[in-house]
């Protein structure tokens, strides 16, 4: 015990075994269990400092337990039985180490939801990592706040079902209607699921992050009684089946050549990709080359066999050549930054659309400074009065 001694001194384990308060002892814990989470341990070292923290574990003093708790709720260090003792102890014993152990097992913490009360479910909903199992167990078991704080908590791994059922069993509660609303990421079904239940507020939120489908995108776009609108080319850079919302758009005459131009404005190359594949009736891969790897001609040649105006011709050659002389650099807001640099090249080419689409773009811009889009207007209304 040779490096646990050097830890500690024999002052502080007396101190811990006899000493005359509570407010002793808490103390002499905390100093050991800090001195035996920052020592280097051998095998039998461990041993005999997990038999240390037993002892604290025993404690009839509810801030001795309390300090081990606190000290040590992120630490492997723990043995499983005394974390097991730790969480069915008191709320202010037990909510430290159910909060970020990582000692608990997936079996154990599921089992603690399922016989817990909310504020132990509540702790274990909030862990800095929740897999699909105890999210499942919080679903089917959790108090209301518990499925809340899970749903809010971006780093609990949800199945899509577990998150539908989530929004089946609460779909009166604004509160974890909400959570699941402002997670990074949704599952389509639970989106389009989430649209017509919750408020106004976070329904544009939901248009406005997440995918939905090209009939329902359609549908609210085009509908004047709906209370919040969709931005289709938003939505072409969200969907995760850019055929079947061309295809979509298409049918109902939204293919438009400024919802294309739109889009590739925004860098979405992708939709615009599969737009003129659909619009020209030629396969993906060959509007691909065409557009990427068959020279000044290639983009020419499809475009006019799609049916798009030859006057706005000008403006998606300059879209595609911007395009192609930016990168991603891999950086924090990577597209948000690919985009306002986009947006800023694309408005300040010589030829641009007309003033309608011009308008939608410079919208777009209203993330960026406003002296940068003052500029970027500036510009703009010249080329309007000298083409007028």
């Amino acid at each position: 015990m040779a490096t646990t001694r050097a830890a500690l001194t024999d002052e502080d384990i007396r101190t811990l075994v006899r000493g005359a308060t509570p407010d002793e002892r808490a103390f002499a814990a905390r100093k050991i269990c800090r001195r035996l989470d920052a020592a280097v341990l051998s095998e039998d070292d461990r041993g005999h400092a997990q038999d240390i923290l037993r002892v604290m574990a025993r404690d009839a003093a509810e801030m001795v337990r309390e300090a081990l708790s606190i000290t040590l709720k992120s630490s492997p260090l723990v043995p499983h039985d005394v974390a097991l003792q730790l969480a069915r102890d008191v709320e202010t014993v037990c909510l430290p180490i159910l909060g970020a152990s990582p000692v608990f097992t997936d079996a154990d913490l599921v089992e603690i939801v399922r016989l817990g009360e909310p504020v132990r479910q509540v702790a274990i909903a909030k862990r800095p990592q929740v897999s699909k199992a105890v999210t499942r167990a919080i679903v089917d078991h959790g108090a209301e706040s518990a499925v809340e704080a899970a749903c809010a908590n971006d780093n609990a791994d949800f199945a899509d079902q577990t998150l539908s059922d989530a929004v089946e069993r609460f779909e009166r509660s604004e509160q974890v209607l909400a959570a699941v609303a402002y997670r990074n990421a949704l599952p389509l079904a639970v989106t389009e699921k989430l649209v017509s239940m919750v408020s106004e507020q976070v329904r544009d939120h939901l248009l406005n992050r997440h995918e939905i489908s090209a009939e329902l995108a359609l549908e609210i776009a085009m509908g004047a009684q709906e209370r919040a609108t969709v931005d289709l080319v938003d939505q072409a850079g969200r969907t995760s089946d850019v055929k079947a919302f061309v295809s979509h758009l298409r049918q109902h005459d939204r293919l438009t050549a400024s919802l294309l131009l739109r889009a590739l404005a925004q860098g979405h190359m992708t939709f615009l990709e599969w737009g003129l594949a659909e619009l020209a009736s030629v396969p993906h891969h060959r509007t691909w080359l065409m557009i990427h790897d068959a020279g000044p001609l290639g983009l020419k040649a499809v475009y006019d066999r799609a049916g798009l105006p030859a006057r706005l011709y000008g403006a998606f050659r300059a879209g595609v050549d911007t395009y192609h002389s930016m990168e991603f650099d891999g950086g924090a807001r990577d597209r948000e930054r690919f985009q306002e640099r986009m947006l800023h090249r694309f408005l300040t080419q010589p030829e641009i659309a007309g003033r309608e689409d011009t308008d939608y773009l410079l919208d777009k811009m209203d993330r960026l400074s406003g002296a940068a889009r003052a500029s970027y207007q500036e510009k703009a209304e010249a080329r309007r009065q000298a083409s007028a």
